[in-house]
């Protein structure tokens, strides 16, 4: 009996095409590790902007006249006494301080500023510097590049479209003027006025790209007297992080690809092994629970062939135990045999004896008894006897129609007053097999028929073609109690009768319909029962091939 199948099916191969979706893990992984490496390059970019930013106002410390501002007297004057002092104690002499003449300061000059840039301008990165007042005095470098981009490598052909809709590149014609207003709110600038170095990240005027800039005090003294600042957009680091995603995306779609192929064949080959072994375990038992084909136990040391060889196993030992409860019958009634003659014997002479009153009453029951054994004896020796015969029984073609009408008038005969109708086919049905057995499989069906059979009902028999127009149908049903459900599968099985227990010397063992089986598989066909209804009874119908017609 096979189970029910369950409602929703999932298969092997949906399930590891399930399990494949955990590789969707590693370009999240891959991704977060993108992010990563681009903040780390934003944070390097800040420091280089920094330390570019440092060396030029290095470069400007002291230099107060650079950038148009005129040092105090006072301190310069200071300035030059010391340095007076310090040459006329190298001398042995006295400072002449009074003829020092205090300096008139230089005029404002920033070529030489400009000059100092120009040594660092770089193609990305502009710098510029502003004054104690706001105003740029000198400015080098372009945030655009002055290079054209590389060429792209020849697989990007035809992945252009969907990697520029999912990782858009960085524009290169931005708004990069410079306005009063960023001057004087930018935080950074503010920042270094204030005798500090700072970073910060703001966006073009027209918003389309992200600027890291960097800006460091100029000192004069104590005095704060400008401010150097470098900056650069994040185009670079964008092109990087763009690059790496998308050596990532190709990464993750080839090992995706060929782990869901390999992931796919393996569930391939596993589904196919199951249902290969399920399909032999299927045509491995027949309808009647006969073990017709054991299972080849499968080489595999993985678990699906451990499985087909306990299979293998188990139906092998399944195999010897069927064989040996069909021998059972045989062998009881070989053995049963000697013991019952001696009874009867016994049993004879005690009848010649001279007997008490009385005694001849338990004779009689006892001899019942052993007529009764001996049936029993005899039918369960039947189909052992059946089973060798068929083995060796001649073939010959037979008309099916004509064995059966025949058959039908002797049971008119022996089973009076039990009414038979009969419907049979006009044309003859051609068989290949024994007409005897034959006969024997029908009278099975009519002695089964006929002790189910309601009093005063017919026992029906139709023999027709079916609709194929290749086997022949013959079919014994009668009005009676229906069949059981739970034998339904076991009503063709050696020793299985549905029966009550009833008295009397004739029993029932439940080998008629075995034996009516046996038959109809030795001419190559098959033999069901079902439940009919309005008026309830019980149908056996039996398919038969024809014979081949002669060329």
């Amino acid at each position: 009996m096979r189970l029910p199948l369950p409602r929703f099916r999932f298969s092997l191969r949906s399930k590891l095409a399930l399990v494949s979706l955990a590789l969707l893990a590693l370009p999240w992984a891959g991704y977060r590790y993108v992010k990563e490496m681009e903040r780390f390059l934003l944070e390097a970019q800040q420091s280089s902007l920094l330390g570019t930013s440092r060396a030029v106002a290095t470069a400007l410390h002291e230099r107060p006249l650079l950038l148009g501002v005129r040092p105090d007297a006072s301190a310069l004057r200071q300035q030059a006494e010391e340095e007076l002092q310090r040459l006329a104690a190298e001398r042995g002499e006295q400072a002449a301080v009074e003829q020092l003449v205090e300096p008139e300061p230089p005029e404002e000059s920033f070529d030489e500023v400009a000059a100092i840039l120009r040594g660092l301008d770089r193609a990305s990165a502009r710098i510029w510097v502003v004054d104690r007042r706001y105003r740029v005095i000198a400015l080098a470098g372009s945030l655009k590049p002055k290079q054209a981009p590389a060429e792209q490598p020849a697989w990007r052909g035809w992945m252009e479209a969907p990697l520029r809709w999912l990782m858009p590149p960085p524009p290169n014609d931005f708004d990069d003027t410079l306005d009063a207003d960023l001057i004087y709110t930018a935080r950074e600038i503010g920042a270094a006025f204030l005798g500090a170095e700072r970073t910060a990240i703001r966006l073009s005027a027209d918003g389309k790209v992200s600027i890291v800039s960097a800006a460091h005090p100029i000192w004069a003294g104590d005095q704060v007297i400008g401010a150097v600042v470098a900056e650069e957009t994040t185009n670079a680091i964008l092109v990087a992080r763009n690059a790496a995603l998308e050596r990532l995306l190709l990464i993750t779609l080839v090992v995706f690809a060929l782990v869901s192929l390999a992931l796919l064949g393996f569930a391939s080959r596993l589904s196919s092994r199951i249902r290969h072994l399920r399909d032999d375990a299927d045509s491995a038992i027949d309808a009647q629970g006969r073990i017709t084909s054991p299972i080849a136990g499968s080489g595999a040391g993985d678990e699906v062939g451990d499985l087909s060889r306990s299979f293998s196993r188990v139906l092998t030992r399944l195999s010897e135990h069927h064989g040996y409860l069909e021998s059972m019958a045989g062998r009881l009634s070989h053995e049963l045999r000697t013991p019952i003659a001696v009874v009867r014997s016994s049993l004879e002479n005690l009848r010649l004896a001279d007997l008490p009153a009385g005694a001849g009453v338990y004779l009689d029951r006892a001899n019942e008894g052993l007529t009764r054994l001996t049936t029993i004896l005899t039918r369960m020796s039947e189909a052992t006897r059946l089973e060798q015969s068929l083995s060796v029984a001649e073939r010959e073609r037979y008309d099916l129609a004509a064995v059966i009408a025949g058959c039908v008038e002797g049971y008119r005969q022996v089973y009076r007053p039990q009414a038979f109708d009969l419907s049979i086919a006009a044309q003859p049905l051609m068989l290949d097999g024994a007409p005897d057995l034959a006969a024997q499989m029908l009278d099975k069906l009519i002695a089964n028929a006929v002790d189910f059979a309601q009093a005063g009902s017919a026992v029906r028999i139709e023999l027709g073609l079916c609709d194929d127009g290749a086997s022949a149908r013959l079919a014994v049903s009668n009005i009676g109690p229906p069949l059981p459900e739970a034998m339904r599968d076991r009503l063709f099985q050696s020793m299985v009768s549905v029966r009550k227990e009833r008295s009397g010397i004739e029993p029932h063992l439940g080998l008629g319909l075995y034996v009516a089986r046996m038959i109809a598989e030795f001419h190559g066909g098959s033999i069901s029962a079902q439940t009919l209804r309005d008026p309830d009874g019980v149908e056996v119908a039996i398919i038969l091939p024809l014979a081949v017609p002669h060329a």
